[in-house]
């Protein structure tokens, strides 16, 4: 069984449309699948349209991701999880390129991603060099993720000790246990945050992180990026994530 894990936090915007392409990946797979939403402490309608979808909703008030992502991994049933953001869409042939590389001795691994709607022109530049970074380190950000459910449970899953990139600790855990791959395969995630905050906000927040190391994310002191309230995003609020076939 493969378990899909959406951790959402206030996404009645964009939730339904994630949850409708990875509905639509799943069944592709040709696999036996669950999905699972874990609303933290959402205040909007993102339990509410989860349920219409079918999927099982955990409710739990960390507000946190790493919190999410383990509660979900607590309760699924599946040999291989994936780990996947309620502002991304998955695509089948991303959904099927992590099942093969973990059936084939992989340990885990995810997709690099572009973004929807218009961007920065800083952020169009940047964007390519990213992934092809990306690429070559084999590290990469935490909208699409997938691994085995033992590794998972043997590095311990997502580290609640960190409010911030989680998914960086992860993949270097996941290392340790053995292959980590990217597949070719995009998903699309939002841009929001993109056209929300300036370049220089954005670099301050990672420099910021960067240099205080593993002591800066475990609060959400200066973690505004991440935590802070929602920007209106400049495309509107109806606004829906490009369309992936």
């Amino acid at each position: 069984m493969i378990s899909f894990i959406v951790p959402a936090h206030n996404e009645e915007l964009l939730v339904g449309q994630a949850l409708s392409a990875l509905e639509h990946a799943a069944r592709a797979s040709e696999e036996t699948f669950e999905i699972m939403v874990v609303d933290d402490a959402s205040t909007d309608a993102t339990a509410s349209i989860a349920r219409q979808h079918g999927v099982q909703v955990i409710a739990i008030d960390r507000r946190q991701i790493a919190a999410a992502r383990n509660a979900g991994a607590r309760e699924a049933r599946g040999d291989y999880f994936f780990f996947i953001d309620a502002d991304t869409l998955a695509t089948p042939k991303a959904v099927a390129a992590g099942i093969r590389a973990l059936r084939h001795g992989a340990v885990g691994g995810g997709c690099v991603f572009n973004f929807d709607g218009s961007l920065p022109i800083w952020a169009k530049a940047l964007h390519p060099i990213a992934v092809s970074v990306g690429r070559i380190i084999r590290l990469i950000g935490g909208c699409f993720l997938f691994c085995r459910s033992d590794v998972f449970r043997a590095i311990g899953g997502f580290s609640e000790r960190v409010y911030a990139a989680e998914e960086l600790f992860f993949i270097q855990a996941l290392k340790q246990h053995g292959r980590f791959v990217v597949p070719p395969h995009f998903v699309i995630t939002s841009g929001r945050k993109i056209r929300t905050y300036s370049i220089t906000e954005i670099v301050n927040a990672l420099v910021t992180l960067w240099l205080r190391g593993q002591i800066s994310p475990q609060n959400h002191e200066r973690l505004e990026l991440w935590y802070g309230p929602r920007r209106p995003d400049p495309l509107g609020r109806e606004h829906q994530l490009k369309t992936i076939k």
